[in-house]
């Protein structure tokens, strides 16, 4: 149901001047909004999308209130808005008190934007965090999916924005899960694992420089980055698909302005890259079994295990949330019988877990398709480590959130190691059409959802230029009192 246009509606959603530009005067405000928002909308996502929809918002809310990301990076944007509101409270000005428990977030773009937002709010340690809502504009369009927000964009007319600007109003909170990522590599005199350009790597995955002494994974004459993701971190043939469709796109921006069209084109690389036909076209030498040693602590303080996975399996993804690829479900609802032989329980986005799922091909990703279909389920853990050994492959390929890089491997007796390991949470706004499920308030699934049935079938036993951590960049006033903001 569309929201109503009048004056008094979209009132509920403004903020006025003063909050958002720290040198104006304090202004008299005779109305409190009931849900004030901050909109973060990347202009170039989604064809043109992203750029009417930035024209629309402007025209409804107090255009300062609306940035457009690829003008001003989020981190400082909302870090003034934050600062400024810190100066207001210590002045006592109850406005500024309610702003700031109110507030929500609206993002627009790709899940790579999304991302970006969550890992600003999440380096920011508020005391009051806002909840962040996110407008699918992008080619997966996993997070919004994951929340009930859908997998295409709304509408960007006047219309569709304040029906959406309603349902932000109306949703709940959920929190979720965030996943810290490691990744160390040798930084070699000569051959192909040179160092990687920062330009080369996701926007969320940075050089860190300084590393405690104590952490064994940093060490002399060796590169770390560390970075954060929210729904998932893939290796091998589904990121090799995503790698050529980035590089593509890079080359030809021209040929990707519409949101159809570009999902057109990425099945179609899928075709081309031989995603469809990996026994013909993937080397047996890239499954990742041949590539990488995998290692799993299945909860917080447990030893580290081998996971076993099969040799025919060509990718591999770490998942939090139960949407990938534009809204499958990988994991599936495990039936009562696997849950008690294997340990194994349903998605919930907030346990502190994360889902490993194993796929042979594209065919086998297309079970997903099935009422009850799902990959192949590896494991559920708090912790998991990949080595990469030398071998016959050079590289691989891996993506975060959507983020693709080719990743060169050892040509020596070094090790590449990748380590994710469970990092903190952040808030959600999630509609009644909500997938995500929190283990603080199960709920039983709808019945087309239901888990699936026991079976003689058996599984395979054992088989967005930013940064996270961009917190430390801020620059806080002198005479801000710093405890208020952790």
């Amino acid at each position: 149901m569309a929201y109503s246009n009048s004056e008094f509606d979209l009132k509920d959603f403004r903020i006025p001047d003063y909050i958002l530009v720290p040198e104006l005067e304090v202004e008299a405000v005779s109305y409190v909004p009931e849900c004030p928002v901050i909109v973060f909308i990347n202009s170039k996502s989604g064809g043109q999308l992203g750029g009417d929809l930035l024209i629309t918002y402007r025209s409804l809310l107090n255009e300062k209130q609306v940035f457009d990301v690829n003008q001003e990076a989020p981190d400082k944007s909302l870090s003034r808005i934050y600062v400024n509101l810190e100066k207001l409270k210590h002045k006592e000005d109850d406005f500024a008190f309610k702003i700031q428990e109110r507030l929500r977030i609206i993002v627009a773009g790709g899940d790579g934007t999304a991302g970006w937002l969550l890992g600003v709010v999440s380096d920011l340690k508020l005391s009051q965090p806002p909840p962040i809502a996110t407008v699918p504009l992008g080619t997966g369009n996993n997070l919004p999916f994951s929340f009930g927000w859908g997998k295409k964009n709304p509408g960007t007319d006047s219309r569709a924005v304040e029906s959406f600007l309603g349902q932000v109003k109306k949703a709940k909170e959920m929190k979720i899960d965030s996943w810290h990522i490691l990744m160390r590599m040798k930084a070699p005199k000569e051959g192909a694992c040179d160092p990687i350009a920062p330009l080369e790597l996701p926007h969320s995955l940075h050089a860190f420089h300084r590393v405690s002494e104590t952490d064994s994974l940093n060490m002399e004459g060796y590169h770390t980055f560390r970075g954060g993701f929210w729904n998932y971190f893939s290796m091998g043939m589904d990121a090799q698909v995503s790698y050529a469709f980035h590089t593509e796109r890079k080359l030809h921006p021209e040929k990707f302005t519409n949101q159809l069209v570009n999902q057109g084109t990425y099945a179609r690389l899928g075709c081309t890259q031989g995603w469809f036909a990996a026994s013909l076209f993937h080397p047996a030498s890239k499954n990742i079994a041949q590539v990488a040693k995998i290692s799993v602590m299945k909860k917080v303080g447990g030893q580290w295990e081998e996971l076993k996975i099969s040799n025919s399996i060509r990718s591999i993804v770490c998942l939090n949330l139960p949407s990938f690829s534009g809204g499958f479900n990988p994991w599936g609802t495990p039936n009562a019988k696997r849950r008690r032989d294997r340990g194994l329980t349903a998605p919930f986005v907030d346990d502190r877990l994360i889902e490993i799922v194993g796929f042979r091909d594209a065919w086998h990703g297309l079970v997903l398709l099935a009422p009850k279909g799902h990959g192949t389920r590896l494991a559920q853990a708090h912790r998991i480590r990949f080595e990469f050994h030398k071998g016959a492959a050079d590289h691989t390929f891996m993506r975060i959130d959507g983020e693709p890089w080719k990743q060169p491997l050892p040509v020596d007796d070094d090790t590449v190691v990748v380590e994710i390991s469970h990092l903190g949470q952040v808030k959600m706004l999630a509609t009644d059409n909500c997938k995500s499920k929190s283990c603080e308030h199960p709920t039983p699934p709808p019945a087309h959802e239901t888990e699936e049935p026991d079976s003689n079938e058996e599984e395979e036993e054992g088989e967005e230029w930013k940064k996270f951590g961009a917190a430390e960049t801020f620059r806080i006033p002198d005479d801000v009192d710093i405890s208020q903001l952790s």
